[in-house]
């Protein structure tokens, strides 16, 4: 047997150079058909060099589309919204506010770094309540004014905002995402505001505020208030209330310590006590009460009451526990007529002729309560300027309504009489019911801008020779009775002072001085109240020492406030 030994198969590479060896036709090889190329495997290394660099450009534009749309997104989003058009304001000129004689209390200035103008008041104090302040324009995040104008917040600027701030006009920019202006096109004119004449006359207003704030500090009363109208017209010359804010530091917003000053301070800056206060009256409705008992025929001029210094009335149920009223000088004022009344201010005589007293027959409260009501006194004006509220006449329904044992009794009358228990009046109001009394019974509606010409008569049964008694009796009370400080050559006043003890056991007082001038020939009425000051007889203050520092400073700042008059 024929053995024969066989090789394995092995797979052996073969090389193009062991096939085709031709050496006669290597130069005719075509390499455009890759003719004698000889193709080899790519490495693995530059394979994986490749998937590298692709995985990483890859994880490169994933990683910043996430950026971009997810990390920034919303960052990006709000610059293409930048990308475009926006409108902004052209800021309109605010209109300015005067006094009665052209004298500037509110207008504009330029700051460098603000498109608008901003605003600025009188230098002197005196104004806060009644100009008010203003917010200005505010921007956002972007820099676009999300507030477009400048707004008034209290006092006039407030009222009369829409007839002040004015409109607006406005241009067109175009802005790329990097807030680049690229261009911009006006599209309307602003319209300024109108301007303000005021009624206010601001040698009065500045004058007055300074005898207030003098004597507040001087005599540790916690605020005061004033009130000057016309007496023919309802015109309101002077406003204002002490203490008060800055206007200033409200506007601006920004010194946060110094606002919440403001609003923790106990005397109260942001009330204005002129219009929105509320005192005892106090000896300042004696004139009306004793234009009643004329008026009623209860007493005359001829009218004596015999002043001791007090009143007893005895207690039908306890002789021996009478009640006693005392007058406010203890050992009397003697024989006692209605100027002498007046003029020295004596409670024993209001006691007789309001509640009765021996032969002398009393007015009662009914009749009391209607001609105080019909002077408009304790009744809100009518004002369109900060908030007014009715005042307080005491009366027998008011005590039921009050007090757990309601009855009226004939020592309520007396001290009624004389602006106490319970009484409470406005400043504006008692300033607007002396200026019916001077004019002889018109009531007026006060303004400070524009005349309403509302006005209605008081009482028309009241005579014009009673009216005329009780304007000599105020007369009398400047020149020889408890306001002499205010008796002056320059101008002839008549008034009548008074103070109400107040706190759980008297402990305070206000005082006030109301009144008008010139004498012979009223033109204008005023109320002047200092509130709360300790009720000791070392503390002299008073209302009529505020009203005589304004005097002293007229006279010798302003000469001619007075010569205006007497002409």
């Amino acid at each position: 047997m024929f053995w024969r030994r066989t090789k394995k198969y092995r797979d052996y590479e073969i090389h193009p150079d062991e096939i085709f060896i031709d050496n006669a036709n290597i130069s005719n090889l075509d390499q455009q058909q890759f003719e004698g190329v000889i193709e080899q495997r790519i490495p693995k290394r530059a394979l994986t060099i490749i998937f590298i660099f692709i995985a990483l450009v890859f994880a490169i534009f994933t990683y910043k589309l996430f950026q971009l749309q997810i990390i920034q997104g919303n960052h990006y989003a709000r610059i293409s919204e930048s990308n475009r058009l926006n409108k902004n304001p052209i800021f309109a000129e605010r209109g300015i506010i005067y006094d009665i004689n052209g004298v500037e209390l509110a207008w504009n200035t330029e700051e460098l770094e603000q498109e608008y103008l901003s605003r600025a008041y009188i230098t002197d104090d005196g104004y806060g309540h009644l100009l008010g302040y203003v917010n200005y324009p505010q921007r956002d995040d972007n820099g676009y004014y999300w507030r477009t104008d400048v707004e008034g917040q209290d006092g006039l600027e407030k009222k009369y905002n829409n007839y002040l701030k004015g409109i607006n006009g406005a241009y067109l920019f175009e802005v790329n995402a990097l807030g680049d202006i690229l261009s911009e096109q006006p599209i309307s004119e602003p319209q300024d505001g109108q301007n303000l004449i005021t009624t206010i006359d601001s040698r009065l207003q500045s004058a007055v505020y300074r005898g207030i704030e003098k004597q507040a500090r001087d005599a540790s009363f916690q605020g005061g208030a004033a009130a000057f109208i016309d007496i023919q017209t309802g015109a309101i010359a002077t406003l204002t209330s002490y203490p008060e804010y800055d206007p200033y530091t409200l506007a601006e917003g920004s010194d946060v310590v110094a606002i919440q000053k403001f609003f923790n301070d106990s005397s109260k800056p942001f009330l204005n006590r002129a219009v929105s206060g509320l005192y005892s009256p106090g000896s300042t409705i004696k004139p009306f009460i004793a234009l009643a008992a004329l008026n009623e025929n209860l007493i005359d001029t001829n009218t004596i009451i015999y002043s001791v210094g007090r009143i007893e009335i005895a207690n039908r149920f306890n002789p021996s526990n009478s009640s006693v009223f005392r007058d406010w000088r203890p050992e009397g004022h003697g024989p006692t007529d209605v100027y002498h009344a007046i003029a020295d201010s004596v409670n024993t005589f209001f006691y007789a002729i309001s509640g009765g007293y021996g032969n002398q027959e009393g007015l009662g409260i009914n009749k009391m309560e209607e001609y105080l009501d019909t002077f408009g006194i304790a009744k809100i004006t009518g004002i369109d300027f900060s908030t007014e509220q009715n005042g307080v006449i005491p009366t027998p329904e008011w005590k039921e309504k009050t007090f757990a044992d309601g009855t009226w009794r004939l020592g309520d009358t007396y001290n009624t009489s004389i602006g106490q228990f319970g009484f409470q009046v406005g400043v504006l109001q008692m300033a607007r019911s002396i200026a019916a009394l001077a004019n002889m019974g018109t009531l007026h509606e006060p303004y400070l801008i524009t005349p309403t010409g509302l006005s209605k008569k008081v009482n028309a049964n009241v005579t014009t020779e009673n009216y005329q008694i009780i304007h000599e009796a105020m007369r009398q009370t400047v020149t020889e009775g408890t306001a002499r400080l205010i008796n002056i050559p320059e101008l002839a006043f008549a008034a009548k002072s008074g103070t109400a003890q107040v706190g759980i056991d008297n402990e305070y007082k206000h005082s006030w001085v109301v009144g008008f001038y010139p004498a012979s020939k009223p033109q204008y009425a005023f109320a002047l109240v200092m509130e709360r000051a300790p009720n000791t007889e070392s503390n002299t203050g008073s209302a009529t020492r505020a009203l005589k520092t304004a005097l002293d400073e007229l006279r010798t700042d302003h000469p001619d406030f007075f010569l205006e008059l007497e002409g």
